[in-house]
């Protein structure tokens, strides 16, 4: 019978092994095989709980009671702003318009009022929660 070598390498670490080649029942000799040592299995590693995901937030901005303020729902860069101060405005119209996330935004007046103060312009970078208006 023709013998066979090969190098095996598991784990790292290289073994020599003979393979009689022919007869298929005949079982594998090693000729330099040293035992791999005996590792500890690793403790599963427990996988963090999973947090549920935000409420998304609306496009349209709310104000905060009694105080007037249009916010950004979230970070982007003005693109347009549609009124002016002292204009008055209707709920649900818009106000500013930002691009957030390669998309269009409107952030819309929450209620009736008049236009107090602007607090951005266009190409301004905004973060969530930035101050946009203030209605009055």
């Amino acid at each position: 019978m023709l013998m066979k070598n090969y190098k095996i390498t598991v784990n790292g670490k290289t073994y020599d092994v003979g393979v009689e080649d022919g007869d298929v029942s005949a079982p594998i000799k090693s000729v330099s095989a040293e035992p791999a040592p005996a590792k500890p299995a690793p403790a599963p590693k427990a996988e963090p709980a999973a947090k549920p995901a935000p409420a998304p937030k609306p496009t349209a901005a709310s104000a905060p009671a009694g105080s007037g303020d249009v916010t950004a729902p979230m970070a982007g860069t003005v693109l347009s702003v549609s009124v002016s101060e002292g204009d008055a405005v209707k709920a649900g119209q818009a106000l500013v318009i930002f691009e957030a996330m390669k998309m269009e935004t409107e952030i819309t007046a929450p209620a009736a009022g008049v236009v107090k103060k602007i607090h951005v312009a266009k190409g301004d970078a905004l973060e969530s929660g930035t101050v946009v208006v203030t209605l009055g």
